[in-house]
């Protein structure tokens, strides 16, 4: 059984067998902070947004996890990319480490994340354009994890920090795979939230619209016809995050997204 804490949002597994009929109370280890479970009822057992009773995100203590797994391109569809190069990530691990900048010749323009650190995306869609999405992403340089279903993108958001999120609102009905994927990020605290990208694709409502990306709780909206333009859309939406948010990444010594 998972709860999470209200002032912390930290996720507390607690074991079934250990848990009492009625209401309680438990400490959270990480704030100290009193958690209080309310009694549940047979009939939010079996709801949707019962914490850890959905097939989809419950397991058995002998069953193996498994996340999303990576996208593998075809020889055929590779494309050039840039080489890493490990003189560049030794000397920015070592400058992050002495507390001081790279020099000017050797720094990647802001905002321009080095070849060696692609973006991590995760593609969560039905089978009839998963395969596209995730093809149209990785040859623009992204590191993509396909979930074939809810189980395997709520694994994979728990195991991995990803940066980008790619949700069709169609994935897993029968397992209500949209509400389960944007409960992972609604749980996010704020500093981990303004670490993912979520972007979700709709049938029906129009691509970029601002005011329906606030409402759904996304950072931006991709009509499904316009998916074939995903990773330019995405791309164009990204600059003018880091630009939002490159004041504040700056003072908190974080790397654009």
């Amino acid at each position: 059984m998972i709860i999470v804490c209200q002032k912390c949002s930290s996720r507390l597994q607690i074991d079934e067998t250990k848990v009492p009929t009625g209401a309680f109370n438990i400490r959270c280890p990480k704030c100290n902070g009193t958690v209080e479970t309310p009694a549940q009822s047979p009939a939010f057992e079996q709801s949707a947004i019962a914490l850890g009773d959905s097939p989809a995100t419950s397991s058995s203590r002998f069953e193996q996890p498994n996340p999303a797994p990576l996208f593998e391109v075809g020889e055929g569809d590779q494309t050039a990319k840039p080489d890493a190069s490990a003189a560049e990530m030794l000397m920015e691990l070592f400058a992050k480490l002495a507390g001081q900048s790279l020099p000017q010749y050797n720094r990647a323009p802001e905002g321009v994340r080095p070849s060696w650190n692609p973006r991590k995306a995760l593609v969560c869609a039905p089978e009839e354009n998963r395969d596209g999405l995730a093809r149209g992403l990785s040859a623009n340089g992204y590191k993509v994890f396909v979930a074939n279903d809810t189980r395997q993108a709520v694994e994979r958001m728990r195991e991995n920090q990803l940066d980008v999120v790619v949700l069709d609102a169609r994935l897993d009905p029968v397992e209500q795979g949209t509400i389960f994927v944007t409960r992972e990020i609604t749980i996010l605290r704020p500093a981990q939230r303004r670490r993912v990208f979520f972007v979700l694709l709709s049938p029906s409502l129009r691509t970029m619209d601002p005011h329906a990306a606030f409402l759904n709780n996304v950072n931006a909206i991709v009509n499904l016809n316009d998916v074939e333009e995903l990773p330019r859309l995405i791309e164009h939406r990204l600059r003018e995050y880091n630009e939002l948010y490159k004041d504040f990444n700056h003072v908190n010594g974080v790397p654009a997204l």
